[in-house]
Order: C-alpha cells, then sequence, then structure tokens
C-alpha cells in the first residue's frame, strides 16, 4: 500500500491501473479461498511446493516451489529499495541503497532469532501501518476532488490495462505466505483459515481506500513523478505534501510509521521465503545444508542467510519496477499451478481430509486460474525481457535441479 502501486499509474493511468485492479481482486478472492483449502488439508511449510509436489508429481512440484521462491526472493529487494527512499526522505545525506543493505542484516537477523518474536513484532508494526494508513485516507479524502480520478485516466488507451497488472497484483502480493508457517503455528487448519479470510479483507479495503485517496488529492502524476521528473518510491508523502507541506507533524508522521509499513511486509516475506527455501533443502530439492534448522534458535538459519544474500544482488540493480515484475511472474507461476493442483487433488483424493473447503467449488479456483493465465500472458507480451529473464531462470534452476538430483549430489 505504501510504495510501487504507484508505477502502474505510469503505464496505465488511473482508469487503467483501477479496471486491472478489479480483476486483480477477483482473482485474489478466489485464489485466496482456494488456497486455504489446499493449506488446511496440507499444513506444511513448503506451500505450494508441497500441493503440487503430491497432486502433479516431482517435476512440476519443483516448478512450482522454484517460483514460490522467486517471488519471495525478489519481493524484498522492491522493498528494501522504498525503504532506503523513504528513510532518505529524513536523512538525504546516507544513500537509499546503505540503508537498504542494513535493513536486510537487521531483519534476517530477526527472523533467525525465533519466530515467535519475528511474529510478534511483525503484528505490532502491521497494526501502526494500518492505523497510518486510515490516517492518510482521513487526511487526504476531505481533499478529494472527482476531477482529479478523470484526469488522462487513460494515458495509453486500453494496453495500459494489461500493463498496469504487475503492479495492482503488487497490492496483494505474498498474501500466500501465511501458509508458509503451517508448521509452526498451533491449530493450523483453524488458524490458516482465519489468517487468508482476515488478510484479504483487510487487503481489498485498504486497497480501495488507498487508491482513491491518494490519486484524490491532485492526479495520478503527483504520486508518481518527483520534482526531478523522475519516479517515485515514495506516492504517499507525495500526495500528503500537497495538504500539508513538507514540514508538518503529520507528513514526519506518515513517513516514519510508513516506514513501518513497509518493514512489516518486508518482514512478513522474509518470514514466508525462509520457510519455502528451508522446505526445499528438507526434500532435498535443493542442496541439503538449505533444510537445516538452527541449533539453539530453531529457524531455518541457512535458508535466511542464502535469501539475504540473493537478495542484496537484486538490490544492485536499483530498479524497483523490474524487480517487482519477476517477484509477479512467480506469483503468477504459483498461482496457476496451485489451483491446477487444487482441481487435480478434488479427483486423484476425494477422500483427503479437508477441514476447509473453499465456496462455490469449482468457480472459485477455475475463476482465479483463468484471470491468472491472462495475466501472466500480458505480462509476457508487455514485459518480453523480463519474461526471457525468468524463464531462463526457471529453466537453469530446473536444469540443475535434474542434474544434481541424477548424481545424487542433492
Amino acid at each position: 500500500m505504501y510504495f510501487g502501486w504507484n508505477l502502474g499509474l505510469e503505464k496505465g493511468g488511473t482508469g487503467g491501473l483501477a479496471i486491472a485492479t478489479f480483476f486483480i481482486i477477483i482473482l485474489y478472492t478466489t485464489f485466496t479461498f482456494s488456497y486455504a483449502e489446499l493449506a488446511a488439508a496440507i499444513p506444511k511449510a513448503g506451500g505450494v511446493f508441497d500441493y503440487a509436489h503430491r497432486a502433479l508429481g516431482k517435476d512440476l512440484g519443483f516448478i512450482a516451489g522454484m517460483a514460490q521462491n522467486i517471488e519471495f526472493i525478489f519481493a524484498p529487494p522492491a522493498i528494501a529499495l522504498s525503504i532506503g527512499a523513504y528513510f532518505n526522505l529524513f536523512f538525504p545525506q546516507v544513500p537509499i541503497l546503505a540503508i537498504s543493505i542494513f535493513t536486510y542484516l537487521l531483519f534476517t537477523a530477526l527472523n533467525i532469532y525465533g519466530v515467535k518474536a519475528a511474529a510478534l513484532f511483525e503484528l505490532v508494526i502491521t497494526l501502526l501501518a494500518v492505523g497510518e494508513l486510515l490516517l492518510f485516507a482521513g487526511i487526504t479524502l476531505p481533499h478529494f476532488e472527482l476531477k482529479n480520478i478523470e484526469h488522462n485516466a487513460f494515458p495509453h488507451g486500453w494496453q495500459g490495462i494489461l500493463a498496469a497488472i504487475p503492479f495492482a497484483i503488487w497490492f496483494f502480493l505474498g498474501i500466500e505466505g501465511v501458509a508458509n508457517t503451517a508448521e509452526e503455528v498451533v491449530r493450523p487448519q483453524r488458524t490458516l483459515i482465519l489468517g487468508f479470510g482476515s488478510a484479504i479483507l483487510t487487503l481489498v479495503i485498504l486497497c480501495v481506500l488507498i487508491f482513491i485517496s491518494a490519486i484524490g488529492v491532485g492526479g495520478w502524476e503527483a504520486i508518481v513523478y518527483k520534482a526531478d521528473g523522475t519516479s517515485s518510491d515514495s506516492p504517499l508523502p507525495l500526495a500528503l505534501a500537497r495538504i500539508t507541506g513538507n514540514n508538518h507533524m503529520l507528513y514526519h508522521l506518515l513517513i516514519t510509521i510508513g516506514l513501518f509499513g513497509l518493514i512489516a511486509s518486508f518482514h512478513g516475506l522474509i518470514l514466508s521465503a525462509g520457510r519455502s527455501t528451508y522446505e526445499f533443502g528438507k526434500v532435498k530439492f535443493a542442496p541439503a545444508y538449505l533444510g537445516k534448522i538452527h541449533a539453539s534458535f530453531k529457524t531455518p538459519a541457512n535458508a535466511l542467510l542464502v535469501n539475504m544474500i540473493l537478495g542484496m544482488f537484486a538490490l544492485l540493480s536499483g530498479k524497483t519496477d523490474e524487480i517487482i515484475t519477476i517477484s509477479v511472474f512467480g506469483a503468477l507461476t504459483l498461482y496457476i499451478l496451485s489451483m491446477i493442483s487444487m482441481l487435480r487433488l478434488r479427483k486423484k483424493e476425494p477422500g483427503l481430509n479437508r477441514p476447509f473447503l473453499v465456496p462455490l467449488y469449482p468457480f472459485f479456483p477455475v475463476t482465479a486460474l483463468v484471470i491468472a493465465c491472462i495475466s501472466i500472458i500480458a505480462m509476457v507480451v508487455y514485459n518480453l525481457n523480463l519474461a526471457l529473464f525468468y524463464i531462463l531462470l526457471m529453466a537453469l534452476s530446473f536444469g540443475f535441479f535434474k542434474l544434481f538430483k541424477k548424481q545424487g549430489t542433492i
């Protein structure tokens, strides 16, 4: 909510991003309840990897798990860059990259220390961040003007709708990470369902609220471009500055608590990524040391450290929009394979204990599957070079997997 989605306005304008977001809300609503059925029936840390492995076999299980790893490894660097950008508003003399790297080190260490401490921290900063979003909406909505929403709503025509898809997905990206904590929660069936249900409801309400209030102040260009004409990773401060100026207490409050919002997203994705990579190592689909638990802290320390190193390499590109797009490619692959797995398991294992059943089956999983397929096709068309990079990354990973598995190295 605090950054990233505004870059979709540059691609599609207010109208293009709004229409894309409408369909993505349908995707995530139907996907979330379908995924909750899988998570409750197979409560394991690997998430989609475990579901696809069981439903579709070893090879497609690997591809699903690798897509999940790419999503969770590439999303945090994009958020780390935005944390650096927000912090840089307070301390311009501190380089954004230095702040981003320090953030990685600090929160990887917290996750290694323990899941209980990490989860408690996540809860506190999320409550602060949601409260700040509501405060932001309360300040900006009285200044809302319809003409700002209508202005230059489709700068690139209908094609802008398709080009804006990755940034509409960014509003909700990572919600499936709830499933990756399945082995560490009490009563996973009940807890996961409550987690998914409350998460999607919160995100949809905040998405609509922030979209309208941020753009309604001064039009979409005002929260995309900084004074020097470059794209911004901090849209909400840009919107609020038009009302309060950049020296007002409320402006500084937004930046301060806005950092908590970014940290909540960053920290939650690191937590999920560690469990996803750990499960890969545990079943020897990746080097076995990734599946080791720290002797003292009982957390997947090796997986967390490797993910941090990979994330730091992505940081060096400095291109938030491209990092987001690669992460979304992974997410959409995950959504497609998980919905196919769900449909397959209903036929393959009708007797599987399912504490939660998705409503309106098969409408929900099929709807999610169709929208996800259309979205990934549109992303390939409008991001061909990044799509080729993603395909190459997946192909190399699969090639190494088959080679080392054959040799018995992993």
